[in-house]
């Protein structure tokens, strides 16, 4: 089970791209935990994921994210256009790419 977090700046925005990344991953039969936060919340919400997605809202806050997380997790922006589109596969393929590169 891969655990995929998704912050922004509420957590409110994220959850329809939450909602398409969850049904690409079961058409994929891919067994994935995928949640949205606000950023506030990253100290308690970071212990639980293999991976944190940034939302465009709050990327002036990546460099700190990345900080207080440390290095085992990675930090990745989640491109405008994908962002805008909603469109789960592409986000959900973004975030496999960044774990492959991990192991």
């Amino acid at each position: 089970m891969v655990n995929i977090l998704l912050l922004c700046a509420s957590g409110m925005s994220t959850s329809l791209l939450v909602e398409k990344m969850k049904e690409v991953a079961d058409d994929r039969h891919i067994a994935a935990n995928i949640w949205a936060a606000p950023a506030k919340d990253i100290a308690v919400e970071a212990k639980k994921a293999d991976i944190v997605l940034l939302g465009p809202q709050v990327l002036y806050m990546r460099d700190k994210i990345a900080f207080e997380i440390g290095r085992d997790i990675p930090v990745v922006m989640v491109p405008m256009r994908e962002y805008g589109m909603m469109d789960g596969a592409s986000v959900l393929d973004l975030a496999f790419e960044h774990l492959d590169k991990k192991h």
